[in-house]
């Protein structure tokens, strides 16, 4: 089965048209479809159907598309792996993570990144866990950093970092500041939080309904609490926000936490890369840096707490951005 081939019938699939994958390859139609017959006499079984004008997958078709993918990304990293090699250079890393970590590990691990190594070059991505999850398994990040949820130890390997605590935060001086609370006197009141989509607010919701009470009210939502210190300062929404995020250069000076414990969120945090793939060169010293100083670094920026999930946290939302 020829690489070039497969090549071809990605773009086909991709397209599911003769024409317009011929135009995108720069090759003639006559010359792609010979591609799909070299492949099914390989498979011995049809790899599109008609459909319209168009082109289709079959079952078999479905199956060796997956295929080509996975073995179009072993070439590349193999290629990028001997290319680095051979260059004699650092590499270059892609890094996921959410804003809070960032802020908190990637100074100082870049900065002693580049300092080792002066040549590398790094990719940065900020956003929402689920978002990053995708885009490491489809090597489009090397490194995730952020929360380590309890299915990732099936499908990626990790070094784990430390912990954190996900709370119930309010405006200081809100009537529920400064004594303990209970669930119930949380209804009622309106939120700003991220949307349904975050494991966070999931497992936030869920509290609610094992409690039978009704779930927040989400007056303003956001893909970044950590933006809106005065939004949630100046007003009586609730909101919910790590405990790193409440040192007085971010959301301390406006905000505090409530105390209650039902809707505190423990949550291991890590380093996650996918198992068995090729780490750059860059990315490898990432990973020994964070391995080496993480923990460390992670406890100089906020509290660690000890403790596990409350019993009543569903493990698979133990995560968010």
């Amino acid at each position: 089965m020829d690489l070039r081939d497969l090549a071809f019938f990605e773009v086909i699939a991709d397209t599911g048209h003769l024409g317009r994958a011929a135009d995108r390859l720069g090759r003639t139609q006559p010359a792609l479809t010979k591609c799909i017959q070299r492949l099914e006499a390989s498979v011995g079984a049809e790899l599109f159907a008609r459909s319209g004008r168009g082109l289709v997958l079959t079952q078999v078709g479905d199956v060796l598309l997956s295929r080509a993918r996975l073995m179009r990304t072993a070439m590349d990293e193999a290629i990028r792996e001997v290319s680095e090699f051979a260059a004699g250079t650092a590499g270059h890393v892609r890094i996921g993570t959410g804003a809070t970590m960032a802020e908190y590990l990637l100074p100082h691990i870049c900065r002693q990144l580049i300092a080792a190594a002066p040549g590398v070059t790094v990719d940065l991505q900020i956003g929402m866990s689920g978002v990053l999850r995708m885009a490491l398994r489809e090597s489009r990040l090397d490194l995730l950093i952020g929360p380590v949820l309890p299915g990732d130890a099936d499908e990626f390997s990790h070094e784990a970092l430390g912990a954190d605590e996900v709370v119930v935060v309010a405006a200081k001086g809100h009537p529920l500041c400064g004594r303990t609370l209970r669930i119930e006197e949380l209804s009622g009141w309106n939120w700003v939080l991220p949307a349904r989509t975050v494991a966070m607010r999931q497992w936030l919701d869920t509290v609610f309904q094992a409690h039978n009470v009704a779930g927040p009210h989400v007056q303003i939502e956001t893909n970044s609490i950590t933006m809106l210190p005065r939004l949630i300062g100046e007003t009586e929404l609730l909101s919910f926000t790590s405990t790193r995020n409440l040192l007085p250069s971010r959301l301390g000076n406006w905000v505090e936490r409530l105390d209650i414990d039902a809707t505190t969120l423990r949550r291991p945090l890590g380093c996650i890369h996918r198992r068995d793939s090729y780490l750059s060169p860059a990315a490898s010293r990432v990973v020994a840096l964070l391995r080496e100083q993480g923990t460390a670094l992670l406890a100089k920026g906020g509290p660690e707490p000890a403790g596990t999930v409350p019993e009543n946290a569903p493990q698979e939302l133990v995560a968010t951005a």
